[in-house]
């Protein structure tokens, strides 16, 4: 199973921009999916998680300015971005708990990480 993280660009603040993470590989279903982010000297921070049924929750950093959504029919997650501010400047990854035995063994991935830069 591979994550494809990808959507990640410099942007004035501001701007929006959207990241999708796409689940490829021996799938049987995918469960809870995360965008979590990287800023330089801090720690990877939660930023967005979407269940299997659809329910989300979000840092407080971000509620109102973005939203996760998901695609089950093309195993793929989004987070939209609005109203950027040069603090959401980091390396965003995509982790999602996928089950890949018919007798719903789960495993964890991640996906390789993108750049979200945001000017001043």
């Amino acid at each position: 199973v591979q994550l494809q993280a990808s959507g990640g660009g410099l942007v004035q603040a501001g701007g929006s921009l959207r990241l999708s993470c796409a689940a490829s590989g021996s799938i049987f279903d995918i469960n809870a999916v995360g965008w979590y982010r990287q800023a330089p000297g801090k720690q990877r921070e939660m930023v967005a998680v979407i269940t299997s049924s659809g329910r989300t929750n979000y840092a407080d950093s971000v509620k109102g300015r973005f939203t996760i959504s998901r695609d089950n029919a093309k195993n793929t997650v989004y987070l939209q971005m609005n109203s950027l501010k040069p603090e959401d400047t980091a390396v965003y990854y995509c982790s999602a708990v996928v089950v890949i035995t018919p007798l719903g063994y789960e495993r964890s991935y991640w996906g390789q990480g993108t750049q979200v830069t945001v000017s001043s």
